[in-house]
């Protein structure tokens, strides 16, 4: 089994990210740091996304909005969202097209990014008060589900609702609805606890995205809103163009969560 390198340093990561020498998951890394996912569209349909963004702050939480052709976020001095992230997606009409490790060569002066909460930002908080979360432990990405869950249309995005799951012991979930709940910028409180077929899971071993993850006989699934409900929302929307990251790598931000 090949040594993954932990970091805890965001501008170590993004380095490492941009010069090719981590490609994974970033949970787990940068504990205490505010990780975001990442969306970029074009200056034409981007009204329509912050709108969406904003009657859906559960999946889509904004931490930053970056002017057009903007590379470099405040959150993140020196940083390049268009290489600084362990893996990025290409969308074209609606359809996956490309996985790569840098967006650099694709970039436009017409577009735009969106930097959104992410879930990864409150689980140094989960850990340090004693609760353990198994995909960490095994090295794994979060599990990920779309739902049937609608949100909020905005112009010509709509569609349903991504969570992702944790196993959480039955006497722990009150702490760790407690501790999410304080960041709302990463998707606070869980959006469901207990059965998956309430949000229209119909299989809770088959994630849609991430990796899956063995749920205890003492444990419950605990759902939070997602961020890569945009990523859902665009393929829905057959959206012309658009780039994100792939699920589980995030952009690091140097923000304190």
């Amino acid at each position: 089994m090949s040594h993954v390198p932990f970091f805890d340093s965001p501008p170590e990561l993004r380095r490492a990210s941009r010069n090719g020498e981590f490609c994974g998951a970033t949970t787990g890394h940068a504990p205490g740091r505010i990780q975001a996912n990442l969306m970029i569209v074009p200056k034409a349909e981007a009204f329509d996304f912050l709108l969406f963004c904003q009657r859906n702050p559960k999946p889509c939480p904004l931490i930053e909005v970056l002017a057009p052709g903007t590379l470099e976020p405040l959150c993140a001095p020196n940083a390049n969202i268009a290489t600084d992230v362990p893996g990025y997606r290409v969308y074209r009409d609606g359809e996956l097209v490309e996985e790569r490790d840098e967006v650099a060569s694709l970039w436009r002066d017409d577009l735009v990014g969106f930097l959104i909460g992410c879930s990864f930002s409150f689980e140094s908080a989960v850990r340090a008060a004693g609760v353990r979360l198994r995909h960490i432990d095994q090295g794994r990405n979060v599990a990920m589900y779309r739902t049937s869950v609608a949100c909020v249309p905005a112009g010509i995005f709509g569609g349903e609702m991504v969570v992702s799951m944790r196993p959480i012991r039955s006497r722990d979930v009150a702490r760790v609805v407690e501790i999410s709940a304080r960041l709302p910028i990463a998707h606070g409180a869980p959006l469901h606890v207990g059965n998956p077929a309430a949000l229209g899971v119909a299989d809770i071993a088959r994630p849609d995205y991430g990796d899956p993850v063995e749920i205890l006989d003492d444990e419950l699934p605990v759902f939070w809103a997602c961020g890569v409900t945009p990523q859902w929302v665009a393929q829905r929307s057959r959206l012309g163009f658009c780039i994100t990251h792939a699920p589980g790598k995030m952009f690091v931000t140097d923000l304190e969560g």
